[in-house]
């Protein structure tokens, strides 16, 4: 299923109140049958279990329903001509006019930083503790001057500059050789992190690759030992033979739901050409993964009333030396379930909706929103907080 250019219209076929409720409260037993047992499933490249509990969605309120809204403070320091509100901009790209006040992204130190960019790292030892300073970067990239837009409602141009962005100020930030890694991510509402309502995503330099990130390099590793080949690959090919889990796709990139989702309507973007390194991104890359990224939150939007969600970009560390054994990937998850105790001390995760019916969800939109198969990036979707 190709993504498509904006052209039609958004308008639901049917009752728009129920929409959300269609696709929240679905029947897993299309999927499951009559086997509403639980099911336990490895993922391939780090290891953790997960149970894949179908029947639970049938218990009272099985997901929540979270608001984005957020109060803002008065002023905005995010919107236009409260500039000086935040620090001097690392990087901004502007309007044809190229003066100040027609800016269309800013990338800026964070005011509150988790780490500072000052100093060194003074790494020592404190018995058989390790510890050093809290050297990095702490990044917050202004998606676009419009307070009340988010990406489900961005244009396409807009939505390739915040991915321009995310590779330009890797690239940037990975010249400094205290940094071992730069991840990019976002908090959309409250519950998923953000603490102001005008649409911004964050970057973060680290001295350390995170346990996350060496725990799926050291599982690709043994596979690629096994089978000499790249295990992101190979899962991309096993989907689009048997594309149960796909939601959606397009020249460059294939958004699925993982075998082995740990949340509801969890989401894996995967270039189709392998590449271990973010950064490497093309010109036709950076615009393909805009329009599929902003593909499956316009289908977030519409078929889960705008939930929270966190997207994080996942990349190989800068100089790893094997770069054939590693694809780098987007991870889109929803906020629809709370992580508790039983998650917490047992490193499990319950997931309530099988990857295969979420698919089944996200992908059929076209056909409940009443419009040709491939063009729902058409048109604007739900603005954020309306839900």
């Amino acid at each position: 299923m190709e993504a498509a250019t904006p052209g039609a219209s958004l308008e639901p076929a049917g009752d728009e109140s129920s929409l959300g409720e269609r696709y929240i409260d679905v029947d897993v037993g299309r999927f499951w049958g009559e086997r509403l047992t639980s099911e336990l499933r490895k993922d391939p490249i780090l290891g953790r279990w997960v149970i894949i509990a179908g029947g639970r969605s049938r218990r009272p309120n099985p997901f929540r329903h979270y608001t984005t809204t957020i109060e803002s403070p008065d002023p905005c320091p995010f919107c236009p001509g409260n500039e000086t509100l935040t620090p001097p901009e690392v990087l901004v790209y502007r309007g044809a006019e190229g003066e100040a006040s027609s800016w269309k992204l800013r990338v800026v130190p964070n005011l509150f930083p988790a780490l500072r960019i000052e100093g060194d790292l003074d790494k020592k030892g404190e018995g058989l503790y390790d510890l050093m300073r809290g050297i990095g970067a702490h990044e917050v990239v202004i998606e676009t001057r419009e307070h009340g837009e988010n990406p489900a409602t961005f244009s396409a141009e807009q939505m390739t500059l915040v991915i321009r962005a995310y590779r330009d100020r890797m690239m940037d930030l990975l010249r400094d050789g205290r940094f071992r890694y730069v991840m990019a991510f976002k908090n959309h509402g409250a519950p998923a992190g953000a603490t102001l309502a005008h649409s911004h995503s964050q970057i973060i330099a680290l001295p350390v690759v995170p346990v996350r990130v060496m725990a799926a390099l050291e599982g690709s590793e043994k596979y690629f030992e096994y089978r000499g080949r790249c295990i992101y690959c190979d899962i991309l090919a096993q989907e689009l033979d048997d594309p149960l889990r796909v939601v959606v796709q397009n020249h460059h990139f294939v958004a699925i739901a993982p075998f082995a989702s740990r949340f509801p309507f969890e989401i894996s973007i995967l270039p189709r050409k392998h590449e271990a390194f973010f950064w490497g991104l093309s010109q036709d890359q950076l615009t393909g993964l805009a329009e599929l990224l902003q593909d499956v939150l316009r289908r977030y939007s519409l078929a889960l009333k705008d939930p929270p969600y966190n997207y994080i970009i996942h990349t190989a560390p800068p100089g790893y030396a094997t770069p054939d054994r590693f694809h780098w990937q987007v991870e889109v998850i929803p906020k629809l379930t709370e992580v508790a105790g039983f998650e917490w001390g047992s490193g499990f995760f319950i997931n309530p909706m099988p990857p295969e019916e979420a698919a089944v969800r996200l992908r059929d939109l076209e056909r409940v929103m009443d419009v040709p198969e491939g063009h729902l990036l058409a048109g604007a979707a739900t603005k954020s907080g309306d839900s």
